[in-house]
């Protein structure tokens, strides 16, 4: 489910922004504002951004090979990581070197090609179409999320989820029209006022923006790269799946590590009864594999079980026992 609906998310964005930088562009080589070339680049890095999660997307689903013996799930987050890098170069530091530049124009006193040019509708009308096509976007997005979101809040769906694209479109497509209203902001207010400075306010503001998402993204992606356990919901379920099946007592100690956003590695140290035939206990391992991977059919487990005696058990027996041997002589 997550990455049937993390996919269409991102070709949703992609085709959006593709078409979105596409008119961009040509409303900042019609009016030369700055605003509209950040933009510009803007949705250029988001648009390879896109391309990025497929192409990661595409290698993670490869076969395990002897040297990956967990296979390439991870290889989601590396491009994940990828795409904060971009967004945080090609886009948020562009920016902010765009605003420094118009801003030195600005300062010696250059015209203004926005406040000059017979084309000053065209970045309003551009700005205008593209947050509706972003809204679009975004809509999709929010709305494959709703599909896996549950009752987690936005921001612990963005901290908690293990597949990387929703989080990463979603805070794509809210950076991008939020972009779009600075943008406006500045173009407007430069046509309004024949100020200029506010074109380089607008910029500014997007950079800044922008730098803030990815390093929110690479903080996020980095976490999921170093390795994280499964969420407590579904070590809840692991366990209580694995003590249900007779012959096992309790797990006394559990790990989980996401080696991919749908494939979760378990390991775990089962309690059984001092004295069970090895066959006994083959089974019950068996059958708790079988409970485990049903209590969370949405994942794909790779368990590996170790049995031990119950040591609280076994001495509690112990001294029952020998208190039952004791009790006639006295």
């Amino acid at each position: 489910m997550s990455t049937e609906g993390g996919t269409k998310a991102v070709v949703a964005a992609l085709l959006a922004n593709t078409g979105i930088a596409v008119t961009k562009f040509i409303a900042f080589l019609l009016t030369g504002a700055s605003s509209m070339l950040a933009e510009s680049v803007h949705s250029v890095a988001d648009a390879g951004n896109q391309g990025l999660l497929l192409l990661g997307g595409k290698r993670a689903r490869r076969e395990a090979t002897p040297q990956h013996p967990f296979g390439y799930g991870r290889e989601r987050y590396v491009y994940a990581f990828i795409v904060s890098i971009v967004l945080f170069s090609v886009g948020g530091l562009f920016a902010l070197y765009e605003a420094f530049h118009k801003y030195e124009e600005v300062h010696a006193g250059k015209p203004n090609q926005l406040l000059e040019s017979q084309w000053w509708w065209v970045p309003i009308a551009v700005l205008v179409a593209a947050i509706v096509m972003e809204g679009l976007s975004f809509r999709t997005a929010i709305h494959e999320s709703n599909q896996i979101r549950g009752k987690r809040s936005w921001g612990e769906f963005i901290k908690s989820a293990k597949a990387p694209e929703l989080p990463v479109i979603l805070l794509e497509d809210f950076a991008a029209l939020l972009g779009l209203v600075f943008a406006l902001f500045g173009v407007g207010l430069t046509l309004v006022t024949k100020n200029g400075i506010w074109d380089v306010a607008g910029t500014a503001m997007i950079g800044i923006l922008l730098v803030a998402v990815a390093i929110t993204l690479a903080i996020e992606m980095k976490s999921l790269l170093i390795g994280e356990a499964a969420s407590p919901a579904n070590v809840r379920k692991i366990v209580e799946a694995i003590e249900s099946v007779p012959g096992i007592g309790r797990v006394i100690h559990q790990r989980t590590l996401h080696v991919g956003p749908e494939e979760l590695v378990v390991a775990a140290k089962v309690a059984v009864r001092a004295g069970a035939e090895a066959e006994a206990v083959a089974d019950a391992i068996d059958a708790a594999e079988v409970r485990a991977r049903e209590a969370v059919s949405d994942l794909t487990l790779l368990i590996y079980l170790e049995p031990d005696i119950d040591r609280g058990q076994a001495a509690a027996t112990s001294s029952g026992q020998q208190a039952a041997v004791e009790a006639p002589a006295r």
